[in-house]
Parts: C-alpha cells; structure tokens; sequence
C-alpha cells in the first residue's frame, strides 16, 4: 500500500496523545491521491475523528479571502498598487507607532506612503497581531481597544507597527481586505464568497457560522499543558460588526482541497492562470518572512516554519524559495491556522495537501512533525508510481 506510512503515523500520532484526532488529505491535478482520519473529536469521549469533520480553519480563511480580492483585481474593480477605497480612517489615514510616552500613553504619526492592496495581501502593510509584537500589546492595551475576538469593528483600528512596505510582519492585514472585498463588491463577505469561490468549487462546508448538523461534526479545541491535551470551550461572538476574512471560516479537509485542487489547476473558473501564477510569485523583495516570537505562550510558540531557510511571500501565503526538507520543491506555498491546521501546494510536482487538527499552541512542535511525515509520505508514495 503506497500510503501505508501515513495511515500508520496518523493513528501513531491519536493513539499516543500527539493528537486528539486527526485529518490529512492530499491532491494532484487529476483528484484527491489520499485521505486518512485518525483518533477522536474530542479526547473526552469522542465521537470519532471523521473524513467529513468540521474545524475552525483560522488564518487558512486568508488565502480564500485574498482569492475573492484577486477576483476584483480581474475584473478591475481594484488595483494591486492602486489607492484602496475610502471605507475606514484606519486604513486611508493609518497612523504609526513610534513610542510611548513618560505616561505610557502611545505616540502616533502618520504613515509615510498609504497602504495598497499588495501591502495587505502580502503583510507588509504595518498591522500586526498583539500575541507576537509587545509593543502592539502595550499599545491596543494603553488605547483602550477591543480585542479581536470581540468582532467589534474598532479592533482594526490599531496603529501600524511600521511604514507599509518596509518590513514583514503577520498581522490583521487580511481582515481588512474582506472589508473592501464588501465595499467594492455591494455584498457581504459570506454571500460574495459562496456565489464567486466557495460555492462554485462545491466547498459544502465552509462558511463563517455552523449550521446544527455542521456543529454535530465539530472538533474540540484542545489546549496542549504539561499533563497533556485538554479540552477547552472555543466560541466566538455570533453578532460580529465584521466578518474576520483573515480567520473566521469553519471547513473540513475535503472542502479546502478542493479551494487548492482549483489552484493547481490554474484557478478552475474562480482565478485566471496567470493570477494564480502571480499569487504564487515572491512579492516582497529581499525582505525576510515567516519568524515570529510569542509574547502569548499559550496561544503560540515561536514561528519558524523553516529554520535557516530563506521564506518569502505571495499574494496569499508564504513561499519557500528552496525545497522543503520533506518533500515539496522549491517555489511551493503554504500557511495555516492558528489552532495547527496546514496546507501546502507545489506548483512543480502538481501536489497539494492538507493535515487538520485542533491544538493550541500554534506552531506545535508534535504537530509540525506529524505533518513532516505526511508529507514525506505524500511523496514518496508518488516516488512509488
């Protein structure tokens, strides 16, 4: 059996408490090559982990919603490097951080050139995330801000931690851009991306809110703490002032390999060939990506998806400018979500995957491994045919 190894490191991985449980799938081209289920929803009684389990996706919503904004780009209703609509201060006049004063109150100044649609996509805009920039912490803390989970508009609202385009950071960027997806489309993000990308590819699943049945099949978060996993209560706000374009989707496996599946065939009636080509060109220079230091322990580790290797970023995802050391070749893409959900797509070999769980904290060292065999053994079942 060619995909042997993988069924035996999912069920390793569940039945010695790597995992709670666990999904992993994996496509060419031509349909799906793999698809494996192992251990339990949720460590305190199950029900078993299913192919059809539901999971928040996180910052996998990201490359969805930047799909949607590249949709516009298409049809000219928006620009890469172009001013952005008018729809929020915080956006058309964003201020920057440079400081705090003898009280700690934050001091601001204006940007130094205004934010496009390419700074956004590829986080180099100047919004951050509180959990990896103290200052920012300091700042949205010191300013009396909502935090994000809150769905209240005015947590975008925070201060850029630097000038757009002078540096990487990973941040809130991508909210923004499903802001503007509603302002220059007339419709709400939900509605836009069911009828234009998720509805069209048959992703059945994935949206911003569970239906009864979707929630039946519903994966526990698990916290990982020295004793062990521990199940954690996980809900966010039902009434949102926004939807969260950078995080808020819930998807199964299935559905989002069917959103990567349409990207390795060269957008499949959602994207035109040469926009998913750009999406997957390096659209940051020399600057460098992808490492993040936590100041939130038990919500991330450190961020190193790649240690010594050079990573960059498209118009959506990171890119790995070399081979990756289990497999995929140089110029492939990937991310994740916070709560250890991954995916990656390499446009040379045609291969994409994609390995679901729900574990806090992001970056788990566990779970990066278990994906290092997955996709060892991806490739080396196609070495085999």
């Amino acid at each position: 059996m060619p995909y042997a190894s993988i069924d035996a490191a999912l069920s390793e991985a569940a039945a010695n408490g790597t995992v709670p449980g666990v999904v992993a799938m994996a496509t060419n081209t031509g349909g799906k090559l793999y698809e494996g289920a192992a251990g339990l929803r949720s460590i305190a009684g199950g029900p078993a982990m299913t192919l059809d389990t539901v999971f928040r996706i996180a910052s996998m919503t990201k490359a969805i919603t930047c799909v949607a904004a590249l949709q516009l780009v298409e049809q000219g209703r928006l620009t890469l490097d172009g001013k952005l609509p008018d729809i929020d201060k915080g956006l058309s006049a964003p201020q920057v951080l440079t400081g705090f004063d003898a009280a700690g109150k934050p001091q601001l100044r204006p940007a130094k050139r205004p934010i496009t649609l390419k700074h956004l996509m590829t986080h180099t805009a100047g919004f951050c995330y509180e959990q990896w920039n103290p200052r920012l912490e300091r700042c949205v803390a010191a300013l009396g801000m909502p935090q994000m989970s809150s769905g209240k508009l005015a947590a975008l609202r925070m201060p850029l931690m630097f000038d757009p385009g002078d540096r990487w950071e990973y941040g809130i960027a991508i909210d923004w851009i499903g802001r503007v997806v509603e302002e220059v489309s007339g419709q709400k993000l939900d509605t836009y991306l069911a009828e234009r990308v998720t509805g069209p590819l048959g992703m059945k699943d994935t949206g911003f809110s569970v239906s009864p049945k979707q929630r039946a099949r519903l994966a526990t978060v698990h916290q990982r703490e020295a004793g062990g996993l521990k199940p954690q209560p996980f809900e966010v706000p039902v009434e949102r002032e926004f939807l969260a374009g950078g995080g808020g989707l819930y998807s199964t496996a299935d559905d989002y390999l069917l959103f990567l599946q349409a990207l390795l065939q060269g957008g499949k009636g959602i994207l035109k060939p040469a926009t998913v080509a750009l999406m997957g060109e390096n659209h940051i220079g020399g600057l460098q990506a992808g490492i993040l230091k936590t100041n939130d322990p038990p919500l991330t580790n450190d961020v190193d998806l790649f240690p010594g290797k050079p990573v960059r970023w498209g118009l959506a995802y990171m890119l790995t400018p070399e081979p990756g050391p289990d497999g995929r070749s140089a110029g492939s893409v990937t991310w994740a979500g916070i709560f250890n959900t991954y995916y990656w797509l390499d446009p040379v070999k045609r291969i994409a995957g994609v390995i679901m769980t729900q574990i806090l904290p992001f970056a788990d060292r566990q779970v990066l491994e278990l994906l290092g065999a997955f996709e060892r053994g991806v490739y080396a079942a196609l070495s085999e045919t």
